[in-house]
């Protein structure tokens, strides 16, 4: 069995778990990436690792971001 790990949100997003956010987990070892405002309804849209890393360098380096 594979384990899903919580979501997660970054924590420039508030405090507040009704805040609307992009949040991300691991199922197993595949990251997946799903728009919160959306509850149960929601997409949810697993990536590649390495298609993910790739995003969060792209953040951190961008300024403004």
């Amino acid at each position: 069995m594979t384990a899903i790990g919580p979501w997660r949100k970054s924590s420039r997003s508030g405090g507040n778990q009704n805040d609307n956010c992009v949040e991300v987990r691991l199922n197993g070892e595949q990251p997946q990436v799903s728009d919160s405002k959306l509850a149960d309804d929601r997409p949810v849209l697993t990536v590649s690792a390495a298609s993910y890393e790739g995003l969060l360098a792209w953040v951190k380096d961008s300024p403004n971001r």
